[in-house]
């Protein structure tokens, strides 16, 4: 089993940045892909972000290339995401999400976090 706990959420103006945190807990993070999703009220769970275990391979939505950023630290079983240039559109509940190897390993989300980008 693995705990997600995601931190950093609040209210920020249009333009401004945060960064969410993803404490993981249980299993070794290094064994997973970490990626983060938002949903939106009224909208489906969409991808954000996404870094492979080494933290060599990342990948974004759209929408946010060129001013989200995702990192891990293993030694911290910690994920983030760098979110600069905050628009109104970039508010929702943000997820944490471990994505195991094996069916084994499972797909575990965390609680959320809310976004809100007044403009």
């Amino acid at each position: 089993q693995v705990q997600l706990v995601e931190s950093g959420g609040g209210l920020v103006q249009t333009g401004g940045s945060l960064r969410l945190s993803c404490a993981a807990s249980g299993r070794p993070l290094s064994w997973y892909v970490m990626g983060w999703f938002r949903q939106a009220p009224g909208k489906e769970r969409e991808f954000v972000a996404r870094v492979r275990r080494s933290s060599e391979s990342t990948s974004y939505a759209d929408s946010v290339k060129g001013r989200f950023t995702i990192s891990r630290d293993n030694a911290k079983n910690t994920v983030y995401l760098q979110m600069n240039n905050l628009k109104p559109e970039d508010t929702a509940v943000y997820y944490c999400n471990a994505e195991g190897q094996t069916v084994e390993q499972g797909s575990y989300w965390g609680q959320g976090t809310q976004v809100t980008v007044s403009s």
